[in-house]
């Protein structure tokens, strides 16, 4: 009976997590450590057999709350833990253009120092090959913004978008 109820809890919990409240808290989480934090919470209940887009967020947001820890230990450890979610969905979904995304923002707005940078031209290029295909307009509009607005695309593949 325990168990059931338990189950019942963290399915509530999980619906009440949609795709468009977490990316609007992603956007918000990566310009502030107290978004970042209630992104981090919201995450929580996720696990390895929700969808993995939502693992990868919650994988985003535990290695950008790793920023805010004292101990160099656990800033270490968040961001392994944060990275490892990200890689684990990707990995079981690798042409998922949200994933990528996700992976290409941390890469591209960490330190060089981390060394988590190797696939940036991979996820890119994957991104600016696939977005004229992304049916979701959210999804789409989610992307082309951060494109648009970031400092690590060139004015030529900005302009590909469109």
């Amino acid at each position: 009976m325990k168990t059931i109820i338990l189950f019942i809890g963290i399915t509530i919990s999980i619906f009440k997590i949609n795709i468009t409240s977490v990316r609007t808290a992603y956007k918000a989480a990566v310009k502030s450590k107290s978004e970042a934090l209630v992104l981090y919470k919201k995450m929580q209940p996720i696990t390895k057999k929700d969808k993995k887009v939502f693992i990868a967020y919650k994988g985003a947001a535990t290695a950008l709350i790793s920023k805010q820890q004292k101990s160099i230990k656990k800033k270490k450890q968040l961001f392994k833990d944060g990275i490892a979610l990200v890689e684990y969905a990707l990995l079981k979904e690798p042409n998922n253009i949200e994933i990528r995304f996700i992976r290409l923002s941390i890469q591209q707005n960490i330190p060089k120092f981390l060394k988590y940078y190797k696939q940036i031209d991979t996820d890119k290029t994957f991104i600016l090959k696939h977005l004229k295909k992304v049916k979701s307009a959210d999804l789409k509009k989610y992307i082309s913004t951060y494109i648009l607005q970031s400092k690590h695309f060139t004015e030529a593949e900005k302009k590909s978008i469109h």
